[in-house]
């Protein structure tokens, strides 16, 4: 695995969040294995490797792994694709952190407004547990594949998330004692709650923080959250005005005037964590809702960048196709006319550039 700082992008949208692709373009959806066949290849890869990423964050959702009603039988034909995605990344010469992003009793989107079952139930922890033995396994002679415990653990209890990550961190090492092994904070991998976050004692983790700081600027507009208060067009930099009382998501709903600096000071409790115990830590996810008026799009993605680079902390980006954030937007009506994707790769070259030198 490369010691260099990591630079990359999630593939979000290809093993995990079908859902959202399909509901995109229902009638051109063709199936799931058809989708994960024909989504990403090897294109793709030599594409991010030559634009000067060195890994990528590969998010899988359980239930496409493995059957529906039995999440201990796994789906063959869904991991002979895997296996076949994993080899073709690391012969672009990227690493990869394979990234459970949905497990039994936890959904990080349905975490944005209910507490999820995984928090207070042992037998859906000893589900997860059960799914990353297997993958642990199966993966663990892939010497670049790097493993993820569960993206964006959304408890209302940081202290018990700290304990339970724990388990899943040790069903993993169990199969997998040589791989490195990725390690989120709580409530949607905030760095802010760093600070009830402990060290594994192992030498090869890497702690991971997330960052779409304020959400109410970089995820203004965003289709998928009903509040009104995202509803609200906002500049970068910018003053913004508090909320009215009646919110209905659990998100942070940050106001208050947000610069720069204040940005800088949203991830200290992560930077603060690596100085304490002399670990690693990496951005894992961060990015602008594609609809948010480009020059603030790009004025807080350069500020961002700005500070992880001159922090040395590695990151992977949100996302290299669609989602609403991708460098890539294909198939997504709403995103059709925007000027950044008018080329025939629909492919936002401007912004990938900024992202590979950052």
């Amino acid at each position: 695995m490369t010691k260099e700082r990591l630079r990359g992008v999630n593939l979000g949208g290809w093993f995990s969040q079908v859902d959202c692709i399909e509901e995109k373009d229902p009638i051109g959806f063709p199936g799931l294995v058809p989708h994960i066949e024909t989504f990403l290849g090897k294109a793709d890869f030599r594409r991010i490797r030559e634009a000067g990423f060195n890994h990528v964050r590969l998010p899988v959702d359980y239930f496409n792994l493995f059957e529906t009603d039995d999440s201990s039988k796994p789906r063959g034909d869904v991991f002979a694709l895997l296996d076949k995605a994993l080899k073709e990344i690391q012969e672009s010469d990227l690493d990869v952190i394979l990234d459970l992003h949905k497990c039994p009793g936890h959904d990080f989107h349905l975490g944005c407004s209910t507490e999820q079952d995984f928090f207070a139930s042992p037998a859906a922890r000893k589900n997860a547990c059960s799914i990353w033995a297997y993958m642990a396994e199966r993966y663990s002679g892939e010497r670049r594949v790097m493993m993820e415990l569960l993206n964006e653990p959304a408890g209302s209890d940081s202290l018990v998330w700290d304990k339970v990550k724990d388990e899943l961190f040790w069903a993993i090492r169990k199969h997998a004692p040589k791989n490195t092994i990725v390690v989120g904070s709580n409530k949607w991998n905030s760095a802010r709650e760093f600070k009830y976050l402990t060290p594994l004692d192992d030498d090869n983790a890497i702690y991971s923080f997330h960052t779409y700081t304020p959400v109410t600027f970089t995820h203004q507009g965003a289709a998928w959250i009903s509040d009104p208060f995202f509803k609200i067009e906002r500049p970068w930099p910018g003053d913004y005005a508090a909320p009215e009382q009646g919110a209905t998501t659990r998100l942070d709903v940050e106001y208050g005037k947000w610069d720069k600096a204040r940005l800088q000071e949203s991830i200290q409790n992560a930077l603060d964590f690596r100085a304490k115990y002399d670990l690693p830590v990496a951005c894992n996810e961060f990015g602008v809702y594609v609809q948010v008026p480009r020059q603030y799009q790009l004025a807080w993605i350069r500020d961002f960048l700005d500070i992880l680079r001159d922090a040395d902390v590695g990151y992977s980006y949100w996302n290299y196709k669609n989602l609403d954030f991708g460098l890539v937007s294909k198939g997504e009506s709403l995103h059709e006319g925007l000027k950044q994707y008018a080329n025939e790769e629909r492919l936002d070259r401007e912004l990938m550039g900024m992202l590979a030198n950052g």
